[in-house]
């Protein structure tokens, strides 16, 4: 079993993917046709996959909730709601 953290979903995911097609493979790029863009974007997730590795997750749950803590004080000083008005943070501070 493999456990998706609530805020890194599978679509987030997806989309951090196409955001790096985009920086990497299309933007200011000049294609001639589609096919030539289809080719493009294939060198690259060849290119992409050929030095992959895996990532590993070195921050903690408590890290990562010190540091949500710090920046909803520095949001709520400036009367801003939001994420740091939910029921899931109110109980874990």
């Amino acid at each position: 079993m493999h456990y998706t953290p609530t805020y890194s979903s599978w679509l987030n995911q997806v989309e951090r993917w196409f955001g790096l097609i985009t920086q990497r493979a299309i933007r200011r790029g000049s294609f001639t046709s589609v096919q030539d863009l289809v080719q493009k974007i294939d060198a690259f997730v060849q290119r992409y996959n050929r030095s992959s590795r895996p990532f590993v997750w070195t921050a903690t749950a408590d890290s990562i909730l010190q540091k949500i803590a710090r920046l909803c004080s520095r949001i709520s000083q400036g009367n801003a709601t939001g994420m740091c008005e939910t029921a899931f943070f109110r109980e874990s501070t």
